[in-house]
């Protein structure tokens, strides 16, 4: 077993490192004080387990982890942070998956007694919606959402990548249509694309996950469960199973994460 470790602080990397040789004494252990030697070293050597400290100058935990899923998809990741309340709710729905520093062998065991995480579904989710891999979306009880149209299904996915930015009826466009002429026949053909998306959603009781304003669109992110948006909240049940694939069948898709150097 090869494991990793990475923090830009002298003293926390050694702590880290030396809890983690204690925790598992047959491991090959190698620490660095950069993010990109360590990805390098991944990239060599490979990789099974990282400890990715969130708070880094440079590439930061989150951007690493992401890179390191391009060189093993089922590489486990566990987070170290210092910050109790960095983000959203991911240290309340996961104990697991993250260690408070100060790092003592005892954490570091507890982390590697179960490496895979699981994902709690989030109360008072109105949708479940899949972006790793192939894009889906769910019902709470697990049941696939029929959108009658393909094209439908595209553009609710499209607002669940804009993560409730509003996106006007040209943006959606330019997504859908690709290089088509941004023409009134096409025009039309999307708002029928669109009338049929909310009839969809409205079927299973979720029609409020797309905010309509004037010649726009938003989703709300408040009533889904997204995994892509756990990934942001730095859950670890969706760290972990990200395979580095984001909506697979979209040209358009590319997997965004925002500046956390500020956690």
């Amino acid at each position: 077993m090869r494991i990793l470790c990475v923090d830009d602080e002298p003293l926390a990397l050694q702590m880290l490192e030396m809890s983690v040789k204690k925790a598992k004494p047959d491991a090959e252990v190698s620490a660095f004080r950069k993010p990109g030697e360590l990805l390098e070293a991944a990239k060599k050597g490979g990789c099974d387990i990282a400890f990715l400290d969130i708070h880094m100058r440079g590439m930061n935990g989150v951007e690493l982890a992401k890179e390191l899923k391009t060189v093993n998809p089922k590489m486990n990741i566990i987070f170290v942070t210092g910050f109790s309340d960095y983000t959203g709710e991911a240290m309340s729905l996961h104990a697991s998956g993250y260690i408070m520093k100060p790092v003592n062998q005892a954490k570091v065991e507890q982390e590697l007694a179960d490496l895979r995480f699981p994902i709690v579904p989030k109360k008072n989710a109105k949708l479940r919606v899949q972006c790793f891999g192939n894009f889906d979306v769910f019902t709470p009880d697990g049941a696939h959402v029929r959108f009658e149209r393909s094209k439908s299904k595209e553009v609710f996915a499209y607002l669940v990548h804009k993560q409730g930015s509003s996106c006007t009826t040209r943006e959606i466009f330019a997504a859908i249509f690709e290089d088509e002429p941004y023409e009134k026949k096409l025009q039309n053909l999307l708002q029928t694309y669109v009338y049929a998306m909310i009839k969809s959603l409205k079927a299973v009781g979720a029609e409020d996950a797309v905010v309509r304003s004037y010649n726009a669109l938003a989703v709300n992110p408040g009533v889904l469960d997204c995994d892509y948006y756990r990934f942001k909240e730095l859950d670890a049940g969706a760290v972990n199973a990200y395979q580095n694939e984001y909506m697979s069948q979209y040209y358009w898709a590319d997997f965004l994460y925002d500046d956390y150097s500020d956690y």
